[in-house]
């Protein structure tokens, strides 16, 4: 249906990869069901979770989709060409709304560009908070081999400055005289750290990582609850309160 195929090109504006089939598929779903199918009907239909299929609806906007295309222009609520009558981008304009609207300040590495992408694409906000407290979690772990302290002689000499002065003579006669640079004077400056502050040090960290994980912790668990009940899987509750019992284990340990 013509309609339809003009909707779906607005529905799925702002993507820089291709699009996955079942993000058209759910659209055209929606909108033959005469726009009255809810995201948990699509899903089952589709084989996918409710949650992607809302995510998607909310995204691409399908309640703004107009039910008739306009003949001419840039699709609906897009702004590319604000303020260029001709209706094409002006030279040098890369439409950066196809790439995700902050896509386009992103470092100029293709490594960022593609977790940028992969994220925008098919990660959920209940996904993107897990990996930040996975993430936080594998760093919390790291440190404590990194800042442990062995016993109360546990010293460690770091250099704080280093000054070196070079002089230069001659050698050799003639046609074989040549100059030579030498070190003429050396001064370096030391910061002893004593093993009682590099454990206040160590323990201070420790606490602040601890209180950032409990409310990203905290944080999702509220997201969680705040889902319907047909989304909540028992993997979410089970994950977390798995994390909880970890770190508590971990504080639990003496350094």
């Amino acid at each position: 249906m013509k309609t339809n195929s003009i909707s779906l090109e607005v529905g799925v504006s702002g993507l820089s990869r291709p699009i996955s089939p079942n993000r058209l598929k759910a659209l055209k779903i929606w909108l033959k069901s005469g726009r009255e199918k809810k995201p948990k009907e699509i899903a089952e239909e589709l084989g996918i979770s409710s949650s992607q299929v809302r995510k998607w609806k909310s995204v691409d906007k399908w309640d703004e989709i107009p039910d008739t295309p306009s003949k001419r222009g840039a699709p609906y609520r897009n702004k590319n060409a604000v303020g260029n009558k001709g209706g094409g981008a002006p030279e040098g304009n890369q439409n950066a709304v196809k790439h995700g609207l902050f896509r386009k300040w992103l470092p100029d590495d293709e490594e960022t560009k593609e977790i940028y992408d992969a994220a925008r694409e098919g990660m959920s906000m209940l996904d993107i908070l897990y990996e930040e407290i996975l993430i936080g979690f594998t760093n919390f772990i790291r440190a404590q081999k990194i800042m442990f302290v062995q016993d109360k002689n546990d010293e460690t000499k770091v250099i704080r400055k280093n000054k070196e002065m070079y002089d230069s003579k001659k050698i050799g006669k003639g046609e074989d005289e040549k100059l030579e640079t030498y070190l003429s004077y050396s001064e370096q400056e030391y910061e002893i750290q004593f093993a009682w502050d590099k454990q206040a040090r160590a323990l201070t960290a420790q606490a602040a990582a601890s209180r950032a994980l409990a409310n990203k912790i905290k944080q999702y668990e509220e997201m969680v609850r705040s889902l319907p009940p047909d989304e909540v899987q028992e993997e979410h509750r089970l994950r977390v309160e798995k994390l909880k019992a970890d770190i508590k284990a971990v504080n639990a340990k003496a350094w």
